[in-house]
């Protein structure tokens, strides 16, 4: 299997235009997110963070199978 470039760069920008809307859209309420993962705990975080890149994973395996 040959790796493209170009998709893992579209891939990479589409990551980056959904991480950015939340800044853009409601910067306000960004704080205050901020403000409240503070008072959360690290093994929680690690956890959230671990559930996540689980989930993406599953997505990305998902959507080579179906291409």
């Amino acid at each position: 299997m040959k790796f493209q470039t170009g998709l893992f760069i579209a891939a990479l920008g589409l990551a980056l235009v959904i991480e950015g809307l939340p800044y853009f859209l409601a910067p306000e309420a960004v704080k205050r997110m901020m403000i409240r993962v503070l008072g959360v705990s690290p093994r929680v975080l690690r956890i959230l963070g671990l559930a996540s890149m689980t989930a993406g994973l599953l997505l990305v395996a998902l959507s080579r199978l179906l291409a």
